[in-house]
């Protein structure tokens, strides 16, 4: 079992910045992949970035190359969301999961956080 706890969600203005944090508690952190997925309202969850239990390999969605970056501390239990230039369409909740391997869909990922809100004004 795996318990994960989002946090550093909140208001920022468009071409801000945020760092999502997301705490794992649980066994065998170090050997799950980890994922970052944001829900819109009215919108289907969407994957955002991914990095492998080793940190050797890391995704991000074409939406948030270049301006999002994903990275983990294995000795912390964490894995963390850098947002750079937000856009009021990055606004959504911010999901952290974990999976046996690296996933880019929701139904491969076996635990998630609760979500953390980031709302982009214009």
């Amino acid at each position: 079992q795996v318990q994960l706890v989002e946090s550093g969600g909140g208001l920022v203005q468009a071409g801000g910045s945020l760092r999502l944090s997301c705490a794992a508690s649980g066994r065998s952190f170090s050997s799950y992949a980890m994922g970052w997925f944001r829900q819109a309202p009215g919108k289907e969850r969407e994957f955002v970035a991914v990095i492998s239990s080793s940190t050797s390999s890391a995704y991000v969605a074409d939406s948030v190359k270049g301006r999002f970056t994903i990275s983990r501390d294995n000795a912390k239990n964490t894995v963390y969301l850098q947002m750079n230039s937000l856009k009021p369409g990055d606004t959504a909740v911010y999901y952290c999961a974990a999976a046996q391997a690296r996933r880019l869909y929701a139904e491969g990922y076996d635990y998630w956080g609760q979500g953390t809100q980031v709302t982009v004004s214009s």
